[in-house]
């Protein structure tokens, strides 16, 4: 009987579609996330930029961009490779700054994400709109009954992941405000390293993560596979670090790479490959190429397939019927009808005659004949247009194939 109740009943709280409209909002990312602008609508108005500032701004941009990217997503939530403690730290820290839960929250969705792509189970499903996948979803609380689950146990084993969990908030608020802020305030402009290092670059970076949920489903390519929304585009790289290759990253997650070309911009990629090249990440996981190019081809020829949906190829030959050499003649003789044999397939050629390149001639001494040797270098070695036109013609199949000798 228990295994028909829902989480919500079995723990004996409201549904959540139950609850008042201001239950449903979690009213902390809410304030967080729409607050922001206004804030640094303020700041653009009314505190000066300084240029080390905003160089600093945009240092602790990707720094905490790619604590996210780099940490949250590829480390943590994939284990895509693996890390010493330093850079478990290193990522800690840099990913509270980016103030967007603790690792084990993040990789948990994440992961339920990769489990139920797609689907209601989906915390942050396209399929329920642009806006919930890029914001909804953190503006209202998850429904308990409806969200899927994903197994974090090898996440709860990790003691710096446990530490920044218990700890967060804290962390979270030094990293993302009190560190920018004392930074700046070593060239006298703490206030622009509160405003700009801040609130206004943890903005962009939130927006930078969120587009990872929704215009990586939305804009660009199925490269690999087509079955869910995610999508390969290099505007989308480019606004979200290196996560816009995201229909390669669907396909092959536990890859640290989302760019698997040279030219592709995934700084991510090349910040981990930059760690390993002095130990601090290793066992960097790579798919076969054999499986990577397996994909661009199936979708390549799935695409083909489409595109020939919208082309006449004549009567597919199992449509045709069949005929014996004797009833094939018959209808030559006795119902004049202009029918030759080519590749053991009947063809009518009756209003082709004053169309054929070669003249009526050639064409008239096919009449009432296999054919096929003079179709195919005989008289004339026709060509793939030829051939194409031919099916065109398709009345019918011989019920006993003739024995042919061509190339």
């Amino acid at each position: 009987m228990s295994n028909t109740l829902s989480r919500s009943e079995r723990e004996g709280k409201t549904p959540f579609n139950e609850l008042p409209f201001y239950k449903q909002i979690n009213w902390v990312h809410a304030v967080l996330l729409l607050g922001e602008p206004f804030i640094s609508l303020y700041a653009i108005l009314y505190v000066p930029l300084t240029r080390p500032t905003l160089i600093w701004a945009i240092i602790w941009y990707y720094a905490t961009g790619i604590g996210i990217t780099g940490g949250y997503h590829r480390l943590f939530a994939h284990r895509a490779y693996k890390a010493p403690f330093i850079t478990r730290l290193y990522y800690a820290l840099t990913g509270a700054g980016a103030v967007e839960g603790s690792i084990l929250w993040w990789s948990k969705d994440h992961r339920v994400h990769h489990r139920y792509t797609d689907t209601m189970k989906d915390p942050y499903s396209a399929q329920r709109g642009l806006w919930w996948s890029h914001l909804g979803w953190m503006i209202f609380k998850k429904d308990r009954d409806l969200i899927g689950n994903a197994e974090v146990d090898d996440l709860e084993a990790d003691p710096i992941i446990m530490w920044q969990h218990k700890n967060f908030l804290w962390i979270a608020i030094f990293m993302s405000l009190v560190f920018p802020t004392l930074v700046a305030s070593l060239w006298g402009d703490a206030f622009g390293g509160y405003f700009y290092a801040g609130v206004i670059r943890m903005m962009f970076v939130h927006h930078a993560t969120f587009c990872v949920n929704s215009l990586a489903h939305w804009l660009g390519e199925s490269t690999f596979d087509d079955k869910h929304t995610p999508r390969d585009h290099i505007i989308t790289a480019l606004v979200t670090m290196g996560e816009g290759y995201h229909n390669f990253h669907h396909q092959f997650p536990q890859d640290y790479r989302n760019a698997i070309k040279f030219w592709q911009y995934d700084p991510t990629k090349w910040f981990i490959t930059i760690l390993s090249f002095f130990g601090l990440a290793y066992d960097l996981k790579v798919f076969p190429e054999n499986e990577v190019r397996k994909g661009v081809i199936n979708m390549k020829q799935k695409k083909l397939d489409d595109e020939k949906k919208t082309i006449n190829w004549g009567t597919p030959l199992d449509e045709l019927p069949l005929y014996s050499m004797e009833e094939f003649l018959n209808e030559v003789k006795v119902n004049s009808k202009q029918w030759i044999i080519v590749d053991d397939v009947i063809h009518d050629v009756t209003d082709f005659f004053d169309e054929h390149p070669g003249g009526r001639k050639y064409l008239k001494l096919g009449v009432g004949r296999d054919a096929t040797e003079m179709f195919h270098g005989k008289v004339y070695d026709h060509s793939n247009a030829a051939n194409n036109l031919l099916s065109q013609m398709r009345v019918g199949r011989l019920e006993t194939p003739n024995k042919h000798h061509h190339d």
